[in-house]
This record gives C-alpha cells, structure tokens and sequence, in this order.
C-alpha cells in the first residue's frame, strides 16, 4: 500500500495517547488536585443521605472548599445540617486537606514499590514546602504515622472525657469528628456554639488545644524532636519554631486575660481558674485552629485587633497551619532589626539567613497584604456589615483558621465566591498561587543598578 502523504511534507511520528504529558508547573498540579478535591467533595455533600435539609451547590461547595482548605468558616451548621455521612465526608475532606493529598499519593507510590520520578518529586516538594527532594518520601511516611498515632491518642482520650455525658458510641463519635478537625486545624464542631459549652472544662481545652498545637508546629519539627533529644541538636528551624511559638502563645494570653478581665461578656463573669483557662484557649486558637470557647463577636475591639494578628501569622511551615507561617514572621523580624541596626547580614541563633529567604518572606508577606486588602475592600463594597467584622472575615478566610464574628453566614452570593477564593489561596499559599497565574523565568541579562528612595 503506497503512502498516501505527499512527498513533499514532512512526516511526523505521532506519540501515542498514553505517552502524551501535560506540561504543568507543581503549582499548577498542586492547584488542579485541590479543585478536584473540593468538587468532588461538594457533590458527595449534595446526595440527598448527607444532609438533613435541601443544600444549594452555593453551600455544598463553601463547605467543601472550608474542609478541605482546613479552614472551618460555614454558611450551615455543621451539627444539625448534615448527616452523619455528610459529618463523614466532611472530616474526610478535613483529614485530605490537612495532611495533603500529595502525602498520600507519595505513601502510595512508595508502598507499591514504584521509584518516584523527578517530576512527581518536584510535585510533592512544592507541596511539603521542602528544599531537599531527598527528603521528601521520608518526610510524606512520618506524616502519616505521626498523624495516625497522635489522632489515635486523641480519640481515645476525648472519648474518655466525653463518656459519662454521651455515652460510648456517642463519646466515640465525637471524639473522633473532633480530633480529626482538632488536629488538621479545622475548626469544624458538632455544636454551632463550637467548644463553648466547654468553656470550663480543663480536659477538652488541654486536649483539643494540644491537638492543634502539636498539629500546627510542623511535621518536621515533630521529626526533628523525635531524632535529636537535646537542645543544642535541634536544628535552627525547630528551636526558632518552638521560641517563637512558646513566646507569641504567652504574650497573646497575658493581653487577651488582661483585655478581657473586666468585659462582663466574656471572662469578667468567670471565676480566676475559667478566666484563665479560656484566656488561653483564645489565645492559642488563632493560630488556623478555629475553635472558640468565647463569642468573638462580643470581646473587645483591641482583643480583636490582637486576634487578627495571631491569625495573619499562623504557624509552623509543613504544618495543618496555614497563615504568613512563623518562620516568615520570625524572618522579617530579623530582617527589620538586622537594617536598624546597619547589618548586612540578617542572623538568627547564631546563624545567617540567606537573602533569598529573606526576599520570600518579603513576597509572601506583600502577596498576603495585598490579598487581604483587596478582599476587604471587596467585602466592604458587597455586604453590610460592620468594617471590623468583614475585616475578620477576610484574614480568619485567607489564614484558614474559620473564626468569624457572625458574618459568614450572612455572606451574599459574591460574598461567599469571594471568601471561597481567600480559602483556597490561604491554602494553596499566596506564592504558589503566583507561580500558578505567573511560572517565573530566569532573566539572562543583567541591568544596571540604580538609586530609589525608599522610606
């Protein structure tokens, strides 16, 4: 059979279908796996067996994109709304989210014995924040073993706590629903009153704070304690994340119990032991875990203003966490104080921190503000709400941690659109968002320097 291609066109081999590649960024891969996880979410959510009452797509799909992005800010309440298969899939969104579901793609190539290629590694180092691709299937195997045994803890302690009220099979179930969006920094509760019944109780603020604690330090904090005992072997990362995180939870609870003392609303109707008790638990819960055991709507506006701050830090890097992260923080910390002082070199413990760090702290910070303003000024021009309230709002949706003043579920249509796209982007984290919209290149030619007046 003759070859019916003129002879004068060039002939191209075509590959076939299952060796064509899409080339994207670990972004963009990143990006695309979180979507298809709040999609799918959003239609297991709208079965008519996972809700008590009619669910619009609007709904199914914040509720989604919050458990998902970890964050915990809902339009329905949790408790009442669903079914225990929608509870279900909602923590299963939480525990997907949380842990990342590049850490169990990473587990599950590992343990079927398959070699993880430069690209995937790439994938899932952009996922763990990680700047050694050595580091990463080690890293994505600790994650899940420290997660299953520190949630296995919880359950079997809140369980303890709970079974004189609810009985076993209830104590389990919820025990279980709470670690899960204890640890991951959800924020989701059974109760639309979150942990305020719980105002007083000692067992479940230590545990339940623990819990997103130990979850919001970072993995590789956890392994870096397990591996090294002392002190001195820690390494910078991990005693700069500990220091700051000890000294941000103290500060934060001596202001919040000295703001809120005389507030009759909040702690100035508790005993000494509850005040302090609950000064903490809002002292610690900013940081993306979402629980509260105070209505925040009625504390005061410097205990508020205090609250947007812990939430616009956040946590530890590789961590359920989210926010700027404390490493960013603690870095232009240092790097403010480093240009006062008319250092060149930013230093912390004892050691240099490489100016490009320092340049992605700056960025990520900048990314943020601009973020969190331009969603203000969205929110503000959409709904009719207080400004401290919509404020709230924006940076509680952008840090994923799911406090709020009472707005979310007074949010419009685009209100909702709007908090929806702060969720993901505090999820996916600012950058990567701008590596997704923007794949940097490397410029090959240089400029001259020049002098700009800055200041």
């Amino acid at each position: 059979m003759k070859n019916w291609l003129p002879h004068n066109l060039p002939y191209k081999r075509l590959r076939p279908l299952n060796q064509v590649r899409l080339k994207l960024s670990p972004p963009a891969v990143l990006a695309l796996g979180f979507m298809a996880l709040i999609a799918l979410g959003s239609l297991l959510l709208m079965l008519p067996l996972a809700t008590t009452a009619p669910l619009t797509p609007l709904q199914a799909l914040f509720t989604a994109t919050s458990a998902v992005t970890v964050t915990g800010l809902v339009v329905v309440d949790t408790g009442s709304h669903f079914t225990m298969f929608g509870q279900l899939v909602i923590a299963g969104l939480i525990q997907a989210g949380g842990l990342g579901f590049m850490t169990f793609a990473v587990v599950a190539v590992i343990s079927l014995g398959t070699r993880i290629g430069l690209t995937q590694q790439k994938i899932a180092q952009e996922a763990m924040n990680q700047t050694s691709l050595a580091q990463v299937a080690q890293i994505a195997k600790a994650v899940l073993l420290y997660s299953v045994v520190i949630e296995a803890l919880g359950i079997v302690f809140l369980t303890i706590v709970w079974y004189q009220e609810l009985g076993l099979s209830t104590a389990f179930y919820h025990a279980f629903f709470y670690t899960i969006s204890a640890f991951n920094n959800a924020g989701f509760a059974l109760d639309s009153a979150s942990l305020m019944p719980y105002a007083a109780s000692i067992p479940v603020n230590m545990i339940i704070s623990g819990l997103f604690i130990v979850g919001g330090i970072g993995f590789t904090v956890l392994i870096d304690l397990k591996k090294h005992r002392r002190w001195q072997q820690l390494s910078v990362n991990t005693r700069l994340t500990l220091l700051a995180s000890l000294y941000i939870n103290l500060l934060a609870f001596f202001l919040i119990w000295l703001l809120e003392a005389q507030n009759p609303a909040t702690l100035g109707a508790m005993a000494l032991p509850e005040q302090a008790l609950a000064a903490w638990f809002q002292a610690v819960t900013p940081r993306t875990a979402g629980f509260n055991t105070l209505d925040y709507s009625q504390m005061t506006d410097a205990t508020n203003v205090l609250t947007l701050l812990l939430m616009f830090i956040g946590g530890g890097s590789l961590s359920t966490a989210s926010g700027i992260k404390l490493g960013t923080f603690v870095v232009l910390m240092m790097a403010t104080y480093a240009f006062l002082r008319r250092r060149d070199e930013v230093c912390v413990l004892q050691r240099t921190i490489p100016h490009q760090t320092v340049i992605r702290a700056l960025a990520l910070t900048f990314v943020s503000l601009a973020l969190v303003f331009i969603a203000i000024f969205a929110l503000t021009a959409l709904e009719r709400a207080p400004f401290l309230d919509i404020a709230f709002e924006a940076v509680s949706a952008l840090s994923t941690v799911g406090l709020s003043r009472g707005l979310t579920a007074e949010l419009s249509t685009p209100g909702q659109f709007v908090v929806i796209f702060l969720m993901i982007t505090g999820r996916l984290g600012p950058l990567t968002l701008a590596y997704f919209l923007a794949t940097p290149k490397q410029r090959k030619s240089r400029y001259a320097e020049t002098k700009i007046q800055v200041g």
